[in-house]
């Protein structure tokens, strides 16, 4: 059934009235008795868990919308993907597609290129499907890796007349960063007998398959990987409290919230504007889904609530005016642990994706079932340090 924004709507009206009723909950709370405090912090609790249930659903909605209402994508090589899916996929019948695949492995293996088509449908699958895609800036390349030079300052400049001479500027400080790659790969398996099922969408499928897959594999790197044939996560660089006109290159500035294992509203007011301006136009909120429980209940100094449920098809929920990205692989409230992102994650992290997977069909390892090893490069790096903060739930010195 299609998704009309009337389904989102409602769902936002829903997560408004919940919300309405928890912050209800939440003050009366604040001033019962004992015994009362028992019964509405368990109310208070349940409210909230079902605001995470719509605010999740909402999401959904608002993604399924925007997806069947996408403009249809350009065609690739129409012939070779043809012969790709129906013949070798299908039938394993790989004589049709020798002459014109572009082979990225060894021809022995029966190991042929991706047609670009799916494997641009894949990509976009996986930043429908990951946090870290959904908000970082993410590049296509056709090489094995990536570099790029970024300016650390110290360009000179001033003011002349018209008629005035123009002195030379001072030599910019540049330095090269690369990204850390490795390879990802996926092997989802289904029967012989789906595969000769002419109504089984055997592109969709492998697509959902491989992109969910990856997604899987990918989440915890793009936060913690150690760059050691996979990407350098946000959370393995180093951190210091220093400010930005001090910090070394490459670090990331960490908040110290004060008290171990918890935090306040007023250590969310100090990572907003450790952060500069023009990072904060484009900035977001990073944490987990229990993370978000918790914030739902701060308020500030006049007694409003700080989050914010998103009304609006495609708004996302706000906290402090600023959007909330959920990720399950942020570390949970613990004592010192990185449990909140905040910053322009376009600016500060990219993730390199090389275009061109690999897939190869297997359908001698595990009887009746059909493999599909599909590999692919990826990586991730951290562009400018100065564009996220980090609150680290710790006492400090």
């Amino acid at each position: 059934m299609p998704v009309e924004l009337k389904d989102i709507q409602d769902v936002a009206e829903e997560l408004t009235s919940r919300f309405t009723e928890f912050k209800s909950a939440n003050d009366s709370s604040m001033e019962a008795t004992r015994a009362e405090v028992i019964r509405l912090t368990e109310k208070t609790d349940k409210l909230n868990a079902q605001l995470s249930e719509l605010e999740a659903l909402k999401k959904e909605l608002d993604g399924l919308y925007k997806k069947q209402n996408r403009p249809g994508t350009v065609e690739g090589d129409a012939e070779y993907r043809k012969h790709f899916i129906d013949q070798w996929m299908r039938k394993n019948n790989a004589a049709d597609i020798e002459a014109k695949a572009v082979n990225l492995g060894a021809n022995q293996d029966g190991g042929f290129g991706v047609p670009e088509e799916l494997d641009r449908q894949i990509l976009e699958l996986e930043r429908e499907l990951s946090p870290m895609r959904a908000l970082c800036r993410n590049i296509q390349v056709s090489t094995d890796g990536y570099k790029r030079l970024v300016n650390l300052g110290g360009a000179g400049s001033g003011w002349v007349g018209e008629t005035d001479a123009r002195p030379e500027t001072n030599t910019p400080k540049l330095a090269q960063i690369e990204a850390f790659m490795g390879e990802i790969y996926a092997n989802p398996a289904t029967t012989q007998k789906a595969l000769d099922d002419v109504y089984f969408n055997v592109e969709q499928w492998i697509a959902d398959e491989v992109a969910q897959e990856f997604v899987d594999r990918e989440a915890d790197a793009f936060l913690n990987g150690d760059g050691v044939g996979k990407p350098k996560g946000i959370l393995a660089y180093a951190m210091d409290t220093a400010p930005d006109a001090s910090r070394e290159f490459g670090k990331l500035q960490r908040v110290i919230s004060g008290k171990a294992g918890d935090f306040n509203a007023d250590n969310l007011l100090s990572v907003i504007y450790r952060l500069k301006k023009a990072f904060r136009r484009n900035a977001n909120w990073m944490m987990t889904g229990t993370t978000v429980e918790k914030v739902r209940k701060f308020k500030d100094a006049d007694g409003n609530y700080m989050w914010r449920p998103g009304i609006e098809a495609g708004q996302p929920s706000l906290l402090l005016g600023y959007g909330i990205e959920e990720n399950e692989d942020m570390p949970e409230v613990a004592a010192d642990a990185n449990a909140i992102l905040f910053g322009d994650f376009m600016r500060g992290y990219s993730i390199v994706d090389r275009i061109g997977a690999r897939m190869l069909r297997d359908p001698y390892t595990h009887k009746p079932f059909v493999h599909f090893y599909t590999t692919k490069r990826v990586g991730g790096m951290l562009v400018d340090s100065n564009a996220i903060k980090v609150l680290t739930l710790s006492k400090g010195a």
